[in-house]
């Protein structure tokens, strides 16, 4: 796909039919306007001369295509039929009203579009002047070299433009009297009429007003929240009355004899009202991010949000033309804006970018809630975390065999990652349950936590427990993975030797035993499936994220609670626990099925397409070589091969944690706004410390430090 936009994108971008040549070859170009005898040919003569202005320095290009309409009258006088005709021809409100917003206000919808912008190319066969604007102004710098036009450029422009305009009115319809300016009137109805829609569409609606806060007490408070809300309906229920009552004050003025640009002091009151309600009614749709926030993000709502204001912001900025009385320099800042929103539209990664930003904050916070129950800053705290690790690890071996079991039963592929798949996650969600943790999935958790801290980075304090944060976390890492480990390797090798001791056989076979030598070994492409291991770690925390957001944006906790049928099924008290254990644990169930899934199927489908993936994952590599141990016997600590693997399993570790770490901080810093400059500042803060306190990245100290706020854990763990 990549490879095929990219090759599209010279057709999408810029016209594949001839240019104008250099500047020699301009006079017969511009000669040619009188030629254009249809709609088409005259759209084409635009697209060429835009594009010959583009080619070179575009404002001394201007300037010459201007020059040369000055030295001649007929010439010039034939460019302005050809430019009355077309603006005669094209629906002008369709670019002033539409360009830019996508006919579906869905996210899903404007990437199709998106897309088949992108990948196919457009006709300059249409009355549509949005879809021919893009084709106008398709370059990315085009906002760059219009902004750039000086002042006497600009009004020479402009100049024509009014020449043209004039040549439009005399073949105008008598039902326009207020001339060019009928379209802009036109598009800004259009604008009002959608953003009243919007802002009374049921998922508006049914949010505006709502109390953002469920303890509100104050009386004062609550009274000011209702004043607010009942502004806002107000406003969008007067924005359509109040954009008409502005053109009927407007064409009663020139009707009445008065002059366009000269406007009475009724309309410039009706206009200062209507930029009133277009503040009032962005006001509410932003003030809806605080009940998103509150109750859960959705995407489709987020982008209906962005539109909304965006709508308001152009709906103005054609008033200010329409009513400027020398509107050349609002009509550049028109176009300048409307060509940038046009190369915005044209980005499939700016709509991800712009669109997503606040769910994966949303996803980040909901990860942050779970992850500071990783973080250890006392050394009870880190006590604690290597006991649960232990019990983490206890399970592990019990993991481990069953992996082995499930390998001899030599199912299908597909059967056998699903069984793969069933038993880690089972293990996993076990883990969850029993309140103990597994290492690796504790650093996809604790990056959002850190990052939650990273508010106010132009403080040195700040900066400084970021960087006990990391310490922190370090240690919390260490005790995790020594506590898997500690537990899991004596527990599996030693049920080796009860095999041995009642069956005088191992429970795994010394053929098994040496795969698990060949294929965990450092010398093979074990650490990069450990790295791949920890995008998967990565994966499923942004999983256990969305859920959570989901099952917060869709009240389903609220739904077990109080639905009369499960409420009559399993009683009233139960259905009251049922819904509170379930929004504690949606996070941790959703992380760690999902991981367990992925560890398994994920093997399964590479080798089905080919692609040379596998995982590891340090606590089961460690069980499975202390498996093997027990089945060789003590003579494989005589081999390097064996010696290989124990080397690769604390670099496996290493690299589980810092891929999923390094993933999970990045989309946290990303959702914060955290800048190149400032992540440059932490990095060489945390180096720092690195050299001066060394040893407190391993132990903690006796008590949290002064600059840390501690953070009690909130309960048991929501996640492995």
């Amino acid at each position: 796909m990549g490879y095929l936009t990219r090759w599209l994108a010279p057709l999408t971008r810029r016209p594949w039919w001839p240019r104008p040549g250099n500047g020699l070859a301009l006079e017969p170009f511009l000669d040619e306007a009188e030629r254009c005898d249809c709609q088409v040919e005259r759209h084409i003569w635009l697209i060429r001369l835009i594009d010959w202005i583009r080619r070179g320095e575009p404002t001394s290009g201007t300037q010459l295509v201007l020059r040369l309409l000055e030295q001649h009258p007929e010439r010039r006088a034939r460019v302005v039929r050809l430019l009355a005709e077309f603006w005669r021809e094209v629906d002008v409100a369709a670019l002033l009203a539409d360009y830019g917003f996508p006919p579906r206000t869905a996210f899903l919808n404007e990437l199709g579009e998106r897309l088949r912008r992108r990948m196919l190319p457009m006709t300059p066969e249409t009355m549509d002047l949005g879809a021919l604007f893009h084709q106008l102004f398709g370059d990315p710098d085009d906002a760059q070299w219009l902004s750039a036009l000086d002042d006497d450029t600009l009004a020479r422009l402009t100049a024509l433009w009014q020449e043209v305009m004039d040549a439009v009115a005399q073949h105008e319809r008598v039902d326009q009297p207020l001339g060019w300016r009928e379209p802009f009137f036109d598009a800004m109805f259009y604008l009002a009429t959608q953003i009243r829609g919007t802002g009374f569409s049921p998922a508006f609606r049914s949010r505006m007003g709502m109390r953002l806060d469920a303890d509100f007490e104050a009386e004062l408070l609550a009274a000011e929240r209702r004043s607010h809300d009942e502004s806002v309906r107000q406003a969008f229920r007067q924005l359509g009355q109040v954009t008409e009552r502005v053109h009927d004050i407007a064409l009663a003025h020139v009707q009445a004899g008065g002059r366009a640009g000269h406007w009475p002091t009724a309309l410039l009151h009706e206009a200062q009202y209507l930029r009133l309600l277009l503040d009032r009614c962005a006001q509410g749709a932003r003030g809806l991010h605080g009940h998103l926030e509150e109750h859960g993000i959705s995407v489709d709502l987020v982008f209906q949000i962005d539109q909304l204001c965006e709508r308001c912001r152009r709906l103005e900025m054609l008033l200010d033309v329409a009513l400027a009385p020398q509107p050349g320099g609002a009509l550049r800042h028109l176009l300048i804006v409307l060509v940038e929103v046009g190369e915005r539209r044209r980005s499939v990664r700016a709509l991800f970018r712009q669109h997503t930003s606040q769910l994966a904050r949303k996803v980040a916070e909901r990860s942050a809630e779970t992850g500071e129950q990783y973080i250890t800053r006392t050394r009870a705290e880190y006590t604690t975390m290597l006991k649960r690790a232990c019990g983490g690890g206890a399970v592990m071996a019990v993991t481990t065999y069953l992996k082995f079991g499930i390998a001899a039963l030599a199912l299908s592929p597909f059967w056998l990652g699903m069984a793969a798949g069933l038993n880690y996650a089972t293990s996993f969600v076990l883990i969850q349950l029993l309140h103990f943790t597994v290492a690796t999935k504790q650093p996809a958790m604790t990056a959002p936590a850190m990052a939650a801290r990273l508010s106010n980075l132009h403080e040195d304090e700040a900066v400084e427990r970021f960087v006990d944060e990391v310490a922190n976390l370090i240690r919390s890492q260490v005790a995790g993975i020594v506590g898997n480990m500690v537990a899991v390797a004596p527990l599996v090798f030693g049920a080796q030797w009860l095999s041995w001791w009642l069956t005088d056989a191992p429970a795994i076979s010394a053929e098994t035993a040496r795969y698990v030598l060949n294929n965990l070994t450092l010398l093979g492409p074990t650490l990069f499936f450990a790295a791949f291991t920890g995008v998967l770690l990565f994966a499923s925390s942004m999983i256990a994220g969305w859920t959570e957001n989901a099952f917060v944006l869709h009240k389903l906790d609220s739904a077990l609670r109080w639905n009369p049928h499960i409420r009559a099924w399993v009683g009233v008290a139960r259905a009251t626990r049922w819904a509170q254990w379930w929004r504690k644990n949606i996070s941790g169930l959703a992380a760690n099925i999902s991981l367990g899934f992925m560890l398994g199927v994920v093997p399964v489908v590479a080798s089905f397409l080919a692609l040379p993936l596998d995982v590891r994952h340090v606590t089961l590599s460690t069980g499975q070589v202390a498996a093997a141990l027990g089945a060789l016997g003590w003579d494989v600590l005589h081999q390097p091969g064996f010696w290989w693997c124990v080397v690769a399993l604390p670099l496996t570790g290493l690299l589980n944690v810092a891929v999923s770490f390094t993933l999970a901080l990045r989309v946290a810093m990303r959702s914060r706004g955290v800048k190149v400059k400032d992540r440059a500042r932490l990095r060489a803060a945390i180096w720092r410390r690195a050299r001066r306190q060394p040893f407190s990245f391993v132990w903690p100290p006796r008590s949290a430090p002064s600059s840390v706020e501690a953070v009690p854990p909130s309960g048991p763990s929501s996640s492995a």
